[in-house]
């Protein structure tokens, strides 16, 4: 039975941030989420071109091996900026997507801290692994997991895509299964409510696009000091593969720089 992907997503600059330097887009073929790496600069940019780079069209064919090669090939779309603008140089953002592929699977794309959650037969679970400071010190028992989310380095990464050669995501893979409900989320929502807050929310009968609404105005509601972005995306049976050529909606940075060049075109 073919599947396609039925993905909401909302996004919101928040109070305390002057620009959303996120950036998502959802299509029946796949979505993702971008963060722009603070600190660094067009961090908006960053997450805008490679968000808008994987949503020119669906990627054919496609395998674990393709994914990682258009993940570099949208890299080195940033190094491009920076090459025609150097004050540009030090822009970077996070990537976490997931696309349908031609074998009948569900490909999981992932670097930064951006995370990829799934909720399937009942049981919840993080699927990516934070690229940070504070995994590290996890992973080595020096902080315990409980206490990594309020840890005060919670926010320095170990990996993101920048332009530059060595920057690379890790790709897996997943079976797909009618009823897998995914959530994809930058970490103004995961820094700031508690997973089991976000789990039952997540666990409501509703559509993608109400379920991820809830879910930002939950860390609104929670005082996030960051952008919010949030993509949920339900696995579900297509009578026909979805059409290729179908166009992606954007949110946050992607949709805000997308209508800028509308407009001055």
């Amino acid at each position: 039975m073919p599947f396609r992907l039925w993905a909401g997503a909302a996004s919101e600059t928040g109070e305390h941030r002057a620009v959303n330097q996120d950036a998502a887009f959802t299509a029946s073929w796949g979505t993702a989420v971008a963060d722009g790496v603070g600190g660094g600069p067009a961090g908006d940019l960053a997450s805008a071109t490679f968000i808008h780079r994987f949503a020119a069209g669906r990627l054919s064919p496609l395998d674990a091996e393709a994914l990682a090669v258009s993940v570099r090939a949208a890299n080195w779309d940033l190094r491009a900026h920076v090459e025609r603008d150097p004050a540009l140089h030090g822009m970077a953002t996070t990537f976490t997507g997931l696309f349908l592929s031609d074998r009948a699977s569900l490909l999981l794309a992932h670097t930064g801290d951006s995370r990829a959650y799934l909720l399937r037969g009942g049981v919840y679970a993080q699927q990516s692994r934070d690229d940070s400071y504070v995994q590290a010190l996890v992973d080595r028992g020096l902080v315990a997991p409980e206490d990594a989310a309020t840890h005060p380095r919670r926010n320095i990464i170990t990996a993101s895509l920048s332009g530059a050669e060595r920057d690379a995501a890790t790709v897996a893979e997943y079976d797909l299964f009618d009823g897998d409900r995914w959530l994809l989320c930058s970490d103004g929502l995961s820094d700031y409510v508690p997973a089991d807050d976000i789990e039952e929310l997540l666990r409501i009968p509703r559509s993608p696009s109400a379920a991820a609404a809830d879910l930002v105005a939950l860390a609104l509601e929670a005082g996030t000091r960051d952008n919010v972005t949030v993509v949920v995306c339900d696995v579900v049976p297509s009578d026909e593969v979805a059409d290729d050529r179908e166009r992606a909606s954007f949110y946050g940075a992607a949709a805000t720089r997308f209508n800028e060049e509308l407009e001055s075109a």
